[in-house]
């Protein structure tokens, strides 16, 4: 019941040496306190009608291949925080730092294609003065962890291209960090937008001891019902965005096609980059939602936005944002099995955070995504239904053929008898065993009246077998370059026709296939 995160660490960060990195790199289809340095524009960069960058600017601009991480030290040598989880262009930010080291700066990298490198330094800050700060507090019932830092630095992001960014705090003797944040878009018409999943990072971040998971000691019992985006990140500081984020990222400029940027911490606040989308990307591992997010990304849907979700276990929460301490919307709150604790559970049980298909108001996740999460943990082939789907056009798959280990760490599937948005065709159905218990992963497809294709991937690892065979996130799970190529062939299809508009307009239809393949 997604209790647990995937137990495998993930060295994406360390574990490859620059000289590897920039080798299998070439082989793959993928103003302020503290003075700042800029790196130049790109001299044929389109800007929007108010100036700023856009992402499909930077596809070709010269890129950093000195960007992954160095080591990163003991947990004490370098951490960072921003006081929010993104930004428009021209906004200034906020960064918390505390460091053993005498003196840190900070460099902002830009992911994206850049002729293979997949980074740029846009921006590096001046030395500034390190200090060591207080270990973290623990608030209350709800067990919140918060660092509550002081501010260190203010960053003016004056030019920064739209896009996800690593920020890595560089301190004295070498020790390394990232900060992620998304630097957003404020429109989204005629574009892709790439939905990233800050909830569900800090859901799973250990820093200080304690996750939405389990509390200090390991126990679920001990775990914090709330957790705060007032502290850095545990590990690397960006392991889910590296993990189920990155991939994804670099392919989509790659393609070239109109991008946007935003969370579902921003679109819970205003729904404004949605309006006119052709696309919204739910990426690899996205399941903490809020109510107002989950209801204006179905009405971007029913408006005839594609919707594809990249991952499994997907809307699978519900949670609440909270006001921190300075700001609003700091806090992401959700009681899960001790939901009549929570304190709407009486007054609000829409707002009660639990998972989506539970009581005291059900409304379980299949009838956004068409599928529902079943299991965790999982390793199995993804084995193709209908190889003759537009989806997998190029890719020279036939009916029944698999994908050793691409199903997992956690997997969906069609449900008969849930609820779903209409007709499915199941494009990939998976045998599995999880917890002893025989089952399938699918992926499937559905449209809507209004035209919007959604596409559901059934698996956790969609995203990550972008990468499978290059050994770039220091783990592959046993997927190969045979497997590589058939999930960026498919994910290359998907964008490009979903980035055309609403897909039931110039794509075929779903073939309604259920009752086929479950005898239902």
């Amino acid at each position: 019941m997604a209790a647990v995160p995937d137990p495998t660490p993930s060295r994406g960060g360390p574990g490859l040496g620059r000289r590897r990195f920039v080798t299998v790199c070439a082989g793959l289809g993928l103003g302020t306190a503290a003075a700042c340095t800029a790196a130049p524009s790109h001299p044929h960069s389109p800007a929007a009608r108010d100036g700023r960058l856009r992402p499909e600017s930077e596809r070709d601009a010269p890129g950093s291949a000195d960007w992954r991480l160095g080591p990163t030290g003991p947990a004490d040598a370098v951490a960072g925080y921003t006081d929010r989880v993104s930004v428009i262009p021209g906004e200034h930010f906020g960064l918390h730092v505390s460091t053993t080291a005498a003196s840190f700066r900070v460099s902002a990298f830009r992911v994206g294609w850049y002729g293979g490198r997949q980074a740029r330094r846009i921006w590096t800050s001046q030395r500034v003065p390190g200090r060591a700060r207080p270990a973290a507090r623990i608030l209350g019932a709800t067990r919140t962890v918060r660092a509550d830092w002081p501010l260190t630095l203010t960053v003016d992001s004056a030019g920064w291209p739209e896009g996800a960014y690593l920020l890595r705090l560089e301190a004295d003797g070498g020790h390394q960090r990232y900060v992620p944040l998304i630097v957003r878009s404020a429109e989204g018409a005629g574009r892709t937008v790439l939905l990233h999943a800050p909830a569900t990072w800090q859901a799973y971040n250990r820093w200080g001891g304690s996750s939405l998971y389990a509390g200090a000691s390991g126990a679920y019992a001990t775990r914090s019902l709330a957790a705060s985006f007032d502290r850095p990140y545990d590990g690397v500081g960006a392991e889910k965005f590296l993990v189920y984020e990155w991939a994804l990222v670099v392919l989509a400029e790659r393609l070239g096609i109109p991008l946007a940027y935003s969370t579902g911490v921003d679109v819970h606040r205003d729904p404004g980059v949605l309006r006119g989308a052709r696309a919204v990307v739910c990426l690899g591992h996205d399941e903490y939602w809020t109510p107002q997010q989950r209801a204006r990304v179905t009405a971007a849907r029913d408006a005839g936005t594609n919707i594809a979700f990249l991952g499994a276990n997907t809307c699978f929460r519900r949670v609440r944002l909270e006001d921190g301490e300075d700001a609003g919307d700091r806090t992401v709150v959700c009681y899960k099995s001790d939901c009549r604790a929570d304190p709407l559970y009486g007054s609000r049980p829409a707002q009660v955070t639990t998972d989506y298909r539970l009581p005291p108001a059900p409304d379980p996740e299949s009838s956004l995504t068409g599928v529902l999460y079943e299991g965790y943990p999982v390793d199995a082939p993804l084995v193709v239904r209908t190889a003759d789907h537009w989806l997998y056009e190029g890719t020279g798959v036939r009916s029944g053929e698999g994908f050793a280990h691409l199903v997992g760490v956690e997997y969906d599937r069609v449900t008969p008898g849930a609820p779903t948005p209409g007709p499915l065709e199941i494009t990939a159905h998976s045998p599995l065993v999880c917890g002893g218990r025989p089952g399938h992963s699918d992926s499937a497809y559905y449209t809507t009246p209004a035209g919007a294709g959604v596409f559901a991937t059934g698996t956790m690892r969609w995203v990550e077998g972008l990468v499978a065979g290059t050994g770039l996130l220091g783990r592959d799970h046993g997927m190969d370059v045979r497997t590589r190529a058939f999930v960026t062939r498919t994910t290359e299809n998907l964008l490009r026709t979903f980035a055309q508009g609403p897909a039931a307009r110039h794509a075929p239809p779903p073939r309604a296939n259920v009752p086929e393949v479950y005898g239902t």
